[in-house]
């Protein structure tokens, strides 16, 4: 039985090499950090060492390093911190395809008072900068606009975004969690002051997150409490999981070069490979400026869910751009605000790889997936009235799927 794992923008493999590192801060060497004795003197010297990792990585200060238990606490702390920090200042700039961990703050601080500004996407997910540059104002605190977008795998043009804020004085965070370990991230050059990501998106352990703070950028903590983390993070370090992150993020900088030539290469040889034999399937979002990693297809007139569910009794794992394994049928925010039109967004499905998958898995996808999509398609509730990828839909009477329909094979 073959299991093939492309679901890598969700969470991935802990790297075994990671484990090992932190395996001894899960047995014997339990002190806390910030005592002054023995036990905590070595771990603490262990999550200095982890902080330089980190910094490394992504070419800044290892005082700029603050480490948190998530991407989302990481992200909260980076826009409610911005934004109670100056009470003049209450107007914020996001986009309309943020994650929910920045999405969902940026909403909650509107109903707090705040004036918030989402910025549109074209077809292929892309900025216009130029409605950036018309919503900036005096009274912008802060421009939180992500590195590139989990669901599209689209990368926004930071460096011009970032030249764009600092003309208005304006702070500027990303959500890089995507993005760290697969791209080259260098914050020496690249001028946001504050940048989120978390550790189980690049091999590392889940539970601990990362938030970089420039030199000079004043931040209000989210968490209030003890000493740790240069006053900007209460709480007792997560010592094993630091530990975990700083080796997994010096794996993710031995990797670079495979992770955006080798994975790109199986990336494209998947979408290929799909497009030869699935008629009627797109790319949603740019194929050019995307992570090397990721591809997002929408197979017309069907249900992600339906696709989900059939490959997984095929040992596939991937995860879909609609909302249907919640109970809802509403698609992804992020497919609706790219205008996907209705009979590829709810057949949506994204696959995202690693340095761990191999091109005999991707050939295995290549060759299960359209029998898959055929299927699927006899058992739709929505057909074409005529050959028209443009044409009106009429709806089919339900058809219960077959209880053995795509069972794996033992």
């Amino acid at each position: 039985m073959k299991n093939v794992y492309l679901d890598n923008n969700a969470t991935t493999r802990m790297a075994d090499e990671v484990l090992n590192e932190m395996m001894p801060f899960l047995t014997e060497r339990y002190g806390n950090p910030s005592s002054m004795h023995t036990f905590g003197g070595e771990n603490r010297h262990n999550v200095d060492r982890a902080r330089q990792q980190v910094a490394d990585l992504l070419g800044c200060y290892a005082d700029e390093i603050i480490f948190t238990g998530c991407g989302t606490e990481s992200d909260n702390t980076a826009i409610r911190g911005i934004a109670h920090l100056d009470n003049k200042k209450r107007h914020i700039i996001t986009t309309r395809v943020e994650h929910p961990a920045v999405r969902t703050t940026c909403r909650q601080l509107q109903r707090e008072g705040f004036r918030l500004t989402e910025l549109s996407v074209d077809e292929k997910g892309r900025l216009n900068l130029d409605e950036l540059r018309q919503a900036l104002t005096d009274d912008t605190a802060l421009v939180t606009v992500m590195f590139a977008n989990n669901e599209s795998g689209v990368i926004f043009p930071l460096e011009q975004i970032a030249e764009i804020v600092k003309e208005h004085g304006a702070i500027l965070h990303t959500d890089a969690v995507q993005v760290v370990g697969k791209i080259p991230v260098n914050l020496s050059r690249l001028p946001v002051d504050l940048l989120s990501f978390s550790g189980h998106k690049l091999h590392g352990p889940k539970g601990v997150g990362v938030l970089y703070v420039r030199r000079g950028t004043s931040l209000l903590p989210l968490l209030l409490g003890g000493h740790q983390e240069f006053g900007k993070r209460g709480g007792t370090e997560n010592v094993a999981g630091i530990v975990g992150l700083g080796k997994a993020c010096e794996l993710a900088g031995a990797h670079l070069d495979e992770e955006s030539e080798r994975v790109g290469k199986l990336r494209d040889r998947l979408e290929q490979g799909i497009i030869k034999n699935c008629p009627d399937v797109k790319i949603n979002g740019d194929v050019t400026a995307r992570l090397p990693n990721t591809t997002n297809i929408g197979f017309e007139y069907i249900e992600g869910e339906a696709i989900l569910l059939m490959l997984d009794r095929l040992g596939i794992a991937a995860s879909s751009g609609s909302a249907c394994t919640s109970g809802s049928l509403e698609p992804s925010h992020v497919l609706r605000a790219m205008g996907i039109p209705f009979t590829s967004v709810h057949g949506a499905t994204r696959f995202s790889l690693s340095r761990y998958n191999t091109q005999e898995e991707i050939d295995y996808v290549i060759r299960e997936i359209p029998a898959v999509i055929k299927r699927l398609r006899e058992l739709s509730m929505f057909t074409p009235k005529d050959a028209s990828p443009q044409a009106p839909y009429e709806r089919k009477p339900e058809i219960a799927l077959s209880p053995g329909l795509g069972e794996r094979e033992s």
